[in-house]
């Protein structure tokens, strides 16, 4: 039975694809098999050297020693796509919410200490303050054409507004799923100088920490407005309060209040509301979860993000996951071990990313724990995990 710890309130949806059969969930466990966590800070929390997996129920992974764990053999899975249609709801209301000037209006009636004629008075010589204008023929830029980037592109057409994207890792999968009507912009500073909004959709790593800085600020159209659902870092927040203090910007939209942004005027900061949906949950769970279960049962990998994908169907015999780093003439190093033990390959895949590498064996018995201890022994090897067919067979 695999133990599967949870370090945050997971959606019964997504453990509901636990079998109890097969599985012990809990969010206090000696020992477990695998954590699955959400927003849990996982650097400062001391791992079990028996975890194999760790799975976050949504897209950045900031809070995971996603390097450490990788050079121990344990793949971090995460949900692309899962949160998309929700974070893309709320980069539209973030656009209308700086085009129509919502909120200063919102305060602007609620602070009214009037009634009757007065308010109503007080209502119409106000609203001329906050006029705003209409999305309709804006043009926005969309950084990142992930699954949340190409979907906000597209309803960005579907609501008639000239879009430019750039993403110089987008996939031929991924262009596909893009309206043709996305103008290809040359680069990041190409994008920000032609657009009225901005909209950034990429993880923060250090090439992508503060992306949107004064130099790019500064190209940008008078009046445009930065919307920021990604993570706080990618934008350097001095530099846009300074253009919105100078008149240059129009707002800045984010998830990510500070003690320098939220009382802002200019900036609508929220509380970290993307993924913050029932369905976003259920979705970002049940992703989660099958993961876990590829791998747990069958050493499948999809959704890791420090191991390539490597699926192969179950074929008879026994089968063998081994983690390594990605140095010359490991696989031959383990076939020689198997050889030697007498065993025959039915089935092999090997794949690697960047450092690391994944090997899944499948053979005609089940090997000793001698030739299992050969490979863990072999230089570079990092994990050799033994997995019987969850069914028996």
């Amino acid at each position: 039975m695999f133990k599967v710890l949870t370090l945050n309130n997971i959606s019964v949806a997504g453990l509901e694809h636990l079998p109890r059969d097969r599985y012990e969930v809990a969010s206090e466990l000696p020992r477990p098999d695998a954590i699955i966590l959400r927003s849990f800070n996982l650097h400062d929390y001391d791992i079990p050297d028996s975890v194999l997996a760790v799975a976050r129920a949504g897209a950045g992974v900031n809070n995971i020693p996603v390097d450490r764990l990788g050079l121990r053999g344990v793949p971090v899975f995460n949900t692309p796509g899962a949160n998309a249609n929700a974070v893309k709801e709320l980069v539209l209301a973030g656009m209308l919410l700086a085009a129509r000037n919502l909120c200063p209006a919102w305060d602007y009636v609620r602070g009214l200490d009037l009634q009757g004629e007065a308010l109503e008075k007080a209502v119409e010589d106000g609203k001329k303050r906050f006029a705003g204008f209409e999305l309709k023929g804006r043009r926005l830029g969309v950084i990142g054409l992930g699954a949340i980037g190409r979907l906000v592109a597209n309803m960005a057409v579907d609501l008639g507004m000239e879009v430019y994207g750039f993403d110089p890792g987008i996939t031929v999968a991924g262009a596909w799923q893009l309206s043709s009507k996305v103008k290809q912009a040359a680069g990041v500073d190409d994008l920000v100088a032609r657009v009225d909004f901005v909209s950034i959709h990429v993880p923060l790593t250090d090439t992508t920490r503060g992306l949107i800085n004064a130099e790019r600020l500064a190209r940008m159209h008078k009046d445009a407005t930065v919307l920021n659902f990604a993570r706080g870092g990618v934008v350097d927040e001095p530099a846009v309060l300074a253009a919105l203090d100078a008149g240059h910007l129009h707002a800045y939209v984010c998830d990510f209040p500070t003690d320098a942004n939220r009382r802002h005027p200019k900036v609508v900061a929220l509380p970290h509301l993307g993924a913050s949906t029932a369905e976003a949950e259920e979705n970002c769970a049940v992703m989660a979860v099958e993961s876990l279960r590829a791998y747990l049962e069958h050493g499948n990998i999809v959704n890791s993000v420090n191991y390539p994908e490597v699926v192969l169907p179950r074929s008879e015999g026994f089968r063998l996951a081994v983690a390594n780093r990605n140095v010359p003439n490991m696989v031959g190093q383990i076939s020689t071990r198997l050889a030697e033990d007498g065993l025959n390959i039915v089935d092999l895949v090997n794949k690697s990313r960047g450092e690391l590498a994944y090997t899944l064996i499948d053979v005609d018995r089940h090997p000793s724990e001698a030739v299992i201890a050969a490979i863990a022994a072999v230089d570079g090897v990092l994990k050799v995990r033994p997995i019987p067919d969850p069914e028996g067979a």
